[in-house]
């Protein structure tokens, strides 16, 4: 039997893939896959088909094609990075679909439509030494170009990749506007140029998890003061506290958050005395650019703060301008001790169960007891109330008013003051003022989970769903383990008609739950919209474990017993709907009663003639 020979050619191989898929995946599964399905079909596909170029392998985030010609390969990688800028304009940051290029003459072996070898493997590492929207090209290319293109090669020397014996000779294209690699990395697709920079959690060093709150503050008051340096573009807490806790791979961690650095350190608090590290690195290399340890008092924390965020922001070789140096130079409060009960009430609100919220209260207050002018104090008062209220149904709507309208009065433009606020208005019926305060905050950060959150719940009880679904499903791209917005938008589609998107938002959002709940399985919330949710799509099976945690954790709590009539009546249990109806309706709100008369997860039970007893009482006020 002769075996068949081997066939050779010589290629141009271009390999690219998406800069921090693994986060968008993360915020948006569908819509990710969907977004990029559509770039591939739409102009990927076509731009290097004209380029006589042919995509033989497809991955999850990325592709590989082969050309017969160095300059047409070229050609067609700067072509889909302008592209990709055009096609990112208006789209919210981290929904930017950021591609790396990397392009290798190789001689490859052919086997039908597929391409082997090592030559073809180095393509793939090259992608990794591009910066974010860049392309870097093996030695072998550049000299194939020589001067036939305009463009300009920055020489980087032979780089060590892994699975590669040999050193790989590497230069970065630039093919507009000849900045030296030297110079901070730049996001493609924002027209604003901006740099972009991940604070991964600040690691406590103390010995004692109880301390996780100080780590955890500080790390979002850099978060907070970069944000606002209007040069750089700062993933947001949400986005960076997934990494809380895990090994860091610097440069594969900036690859998945789709950044050009990462900031990351440490924090040891023993009495008074704090040593803290930070170093800043660069994503594309893994190399630092910066790091310092500092040993100070406690009483040191805001000028620390202050120097680590005026250092990064030089580091990075970005323009401060005067009001934002000042902006970062007022400490939120001069009572170190009100910032440390503060930074413990933001522990406990992120955890987002009833008992966090009413734990983060006590803090809060504390602080405000040790200084009644605390902005930040009397905004965290106002989200906790917000919370409890929205979500458990306590009569502290009034309080929210009273404490937004405080924080506002001392910091008038505290994003999470008027988002909360915003709510308050709307929980009042006065929708006119609640949007306004919803807008005012939206122009100065559109990005806010509470903001979008609670500006969703205001449209929804408005009838609007179309404006609900698109502010919900911002609030869960942009806080990555939420899954209340992204169950409540199953029934927002469901009322829209769009079966599809519900049925994908109820599948994430009952994933995110599960998570929640392992975490917090005190908490009935997750549970009894899990056992709804699962209804919904249809397997009963896996929700009734469900409903039954949720009444055995909180068994008189009136909302999970609303919730869970909910439950039975998707799941057609009509019997059991009813009697939970009938133990929780005699002491319920108005609110209550409102949702009773108007959520479609009861519609089903409108057939049966004992609705009209629900009904009757129901309208009883």
């Amino acid at each position: 039997m002769r075996e068949e020979r081997v066939k050779r050619r010589l290629a141009a191989i271009l390999a690219a893939d998406v800069v921090g898929f693994s986060r968008l995946m993360e915020a948006n599964e569908e819509g990710t896959l969907s977004a990029l399905r559509q770039h591939r079909r739409d102009f990927l596909d076509p731009l290097i088909a004209r380029h006589d170029g042919k995509v033989f392998k497809t991955l999850g985030d990325g592709f590989m094609a082969e050309f017969a010609s160095a300059i047409e390969a070229t050609l067609c990688a700067i072509e889909i990075q302008r592209g990709m800028m055009e096609r990112n304009a208006g789209l919210p940051q981290d929904r930017h679909m950021i591609f790396r290029i990397g392009i290798n003459l190789a001689d490859v072996i052919v086997r039908g439509d597929d391409f082997f070898g090592d030559d073809v493997n180095m393509a793939s590492r090259l992608v990794e030494l591009a910066p974010p929207g860049g392309i870097a090209c093996s030695a072998g290319i550049r000299y194939q170009i020589g001067s036939k293109l305009d463009l300009r090669f920055h020489d980087q020397g032979a780089k060590s990749v892994k699975n590669i014996q040999q050193p790989i000779h590497v230069f970065i294209i630039a093919p507009e506007t000849g900045e030296p690699p030297g110079k901070p990395a730049r996001v493609a697709g924002n027209p604003r140029g901006k740099t972009s920079v991940a604070v991964l959690p600040f690691t406590n060093m103390s010995g004692d998890r109880e301390q996780d709150y100080f780590s955890d503050g500080m790390t979002e008051d850099i978060i907070t003061d970069l944000s606002k340096v209007s040069d750089l573009f700062v993933l947001s807490r949400n986005a960076v506290f997934q990494h809380k806790g895990q090994p860091i791979d610097m440069e594969r961690t900036a690859r998945d958050l789709g950044v050009a650095f990462v900031v990351n350190g440490s924090v040891r608090k023993a009495g008074r005395r704090l040593r803290i590290t930070a170093q800043l690195t660069e994503g594309a290399s893994g190399g630092h650019v910066w790091a310092e340890r500092y040993d100070r008092d406690l009483t040191d924390i805001f000028a620390l703060q202050d120097e680590i965020t005026k250092t990064i922001v030089g580091q990075l070789k970005v323009k401060l301008l005067p009001r934002e140096l000042h902006a970062i130079e007022q400490a939120p409060t001069s009572n170190v001790e009100a910032y440390t009960w503060y930074l413990k009430g933001r522990e406990y609100f992120h955890r987002g169960s009833r008992s966090g919220f009413t734990l983060a209260k006590r803090m809060f207050a504390k602080a405000i007891a040790l200084d009644p002018g605390y902005a930040r104090a009397y905004a965290g008062l106002a989200d906790c109330d917000a919370f409890l209220y929205m979500d458990y149904s306590e009569d502290v709507a009034g309080e929210v008013l009273r404490n937004s309208e405080k924080a506002l009065a001392l910091a008038p433009e505290l994003v999470e003051a008027r988002a909360s606020r915003g709510l308050a208005l709307s929980v009042a019926h006065r929708y006119e003022e609640a949007r306004r305060e919803f807008e005012h905050a939206m122009a100065k950060d559109p990005d806010h989970f509470e903001l979008r959150f609670f500006y969703g719940q205001s449209c929804y009880v408005q009838g609007k769903l179309e404006e609900t679904a698109r502010h919900w499903e911002r609030a869960a791209e942009v806080k990555p383990d939420d899954y209340q917005a992204l169950i409540l938008l199953n029934q927002v589609y469901a009322s829209l008609g769009q079966e599809e998107n519900a049925a994908r938002a109820g599948t994430r959002g009952v994933e995110r739950a599960e998570r929640e709940f392992a975490r917090n399985p005190e908490n009935p919330r997750p549970a009894y919209f899990i056992a709804t949710t699962l209804a919904k799509l249809g397997d009963t099976a896996r929700a009734e474990p469900w409903a039954a945690k949720a009444l055995a954790i909180a068994p008189e709590d009136y909302l999970t017993q609303y919730n869970v009539a909910c439950y039975y009546s998707v799941s057609g249990d009509f019997d059991r709907a009813f009697a939970m109806l009938g133990r929780l309706l005699p002491r319920s709100n108005a609110d209550m009663k409102d949702w009773v008369l108007n959520d479609s997860d009861l519609d089903p039970l409108h057939g049966d003639p004992r609705w009209q007893a629900v009904r009757e009482q129901a309208l009883r006020r």
